[in-house]
């Protein structure tokens, strides 16, 4: 599954490289949003890398806020994974702007009555902490690591940022601090999360958007994506399939009863709206389960994405950790297909009806699906995770006493 894993990621690597090169060259010129559906896969891939993240991290807080001892195995891994989609996240919005050399401002200049400047800040402020916990988690095997010959030595000498010290009560000092900057951290992923969905909310000339339910559901669908990757890189990474199958089997049935209540507010969602019977809200709907992309409803997020990873996590496959693996797979693609069912057809709801046959233009149109260099762009942003989270594997210190404790029947 290694092998597979680095095949993968340098594939997908080399194809966004050409969706790169196009994107710097010719900017958004063979980019098929327009006008009238202004953000597209890009967009998409944020809020959905963003949720992994969050998702990640309040998993890896069960672990460091409230000591549950069940998920300990997969602690440093779940803050290196909020870590790295925090990363994809954030490429993948940059490549959506117009001018991607001035991503900076909203740092420099921001304009704290915007949602999205709040944002980012919160984003820069997650991002600090991640990379403390992470630190002070790792600092006493960085120092036991700088003892080392060889490059892996020289790395850790690095890292240590000149700590010396690798004491039982200086690893103990090492986790109080992890302790506050996740207590801290917790809220700070509810609020940039949340945030997210209640930026979308509050377009009120968006029916589809205007919801109250979606600062929830984004977050329910970052603790289930969240959790489902995890899974499968604990399978990947960490012994999933012999030696810490019981984390793995633990974080499937959690994901099991998170994707039950997403689909039971997903299911909510829909029937207020058709009930209420709002035009452009109903509009929206329709868009997304019998629209001209009907199939990416219904087959990827549907069937693909909830049906069969909850039968196999209900059934007893649930007992099988390559089938848990598996399920949580399924659900980590599935919902990506929300995602661009969240974006997508809510902008492509005409704000004036007829508006893209009174204007002649290629731009002007409610008709969207992603050019050739948005997915290479996209793929490359997918590989380029992958290569990152196998270069952690590889030079990060693993510890011994990171097992399994709870097992689960």
């Amino acid at each position: 599954m290694k092998r597979a894993f680095w095949i993968v990621g340098f594939a997908f690597l080399a194809a966004g490289s050409v969706g790169l090169a196009d994107r710097v060259i010719n900017g958004h010129i063979h980019a098929n949003y327009g006008s009238i559906v202004t953000w597209g896969l890009w967009v998409a891939a944020y809020i959905y890398f963003i949720g992994l993240s969050a998702g990640a991290f309040l998993v890896s807080s069960l672990v460091y806020v409230f000591n549950l001892r069940r998920f300990e195995s997969i602690g440093r891994l779940a803050l290196f994974t909020a870590l790295v989609t925090l990363l994809l996240a954030l490429l993948s919005i940059v490549f959506d702007i117009g001018h991607m050399g001035r991503a900076w401002h909203v740092m420099a200049y921001p304009n704290f009555k915007s949602p999205m400047a709040w944002m980012i800040w919160l984003y820069a402020v997650y991002f600090a902490i991640l990379v403390a916990e992470i630190w002070w988690l790792l600092r006493r095997d960085f120092v036991r690591g700088a003892r080392e010959p060889g490059w892996h030595g020289h790395i850790y000498r690095w890292l240590t940022l000149g700590s010396r010290d690798d004491s039982d009560a200086g690893q103990a000092r090492d986790r109080r601090r992890v302790r506050v900057l996740a207590t801290i951290g917790v809220p700070l992923a509810i609020m940039f999360h949340g945030g997210v969905g209640a930026l979308f909310a509050s377009v009120a000339a968006r029916p589809h958007w205007h919801s109250g339910l979606f600062p929830i559901l984004f977050l329910l669908s970052a603790l289930v994506s969240g959790g489902a990757l995890l899974a499968v890189v604990a399978t990947i990474f960490q012994h999933g399939l012999k030696r810490n199958r019981d984390t793995v089997l633990a974080l499937g049935q959690v994901v099991l009863a998170l994707m039950l209540l997403d689909v039971l507010f997903e299911i909510s969602e829909f029937l207020v709206a058709f009930r209420g019977g709002i035009p452009g809200e109903v509009a929206g709907l329709k868009l997304v389960i019998s629209g001209p992309y009907w199939w990416v409803f219904w087959g990827w997020q549907t069937v693909i994405g909830t049906i069969i990873p909850i039968l196999l996590l209900a059934l007893p496959t649930r007992r099988d950790p390559r089938w848990v693996s598996l399920a949580c797979l399924l659900i980590a693609a599935g919902l990506f297909g929300l995602r661009l069912n969240i974006v997508i057809p809510g902008l492509a709801v005409e704000e004036i009806r007829g508006l893209g046959q009174a204007v002649a233009s290629m731009r002007v149109h409610a008709h969207y699906f992603p050019s050739v260099t948005e997915w290479l762009l996209t793929a490359g942003i997918v590989g380029l995770g992958l290569v990152v989270f196998g270069l952690g594997e590889m030079l990060l210190p693993h510890s011994d006493g990171e097992v399994g404790h709870v097992p689960v029947r």
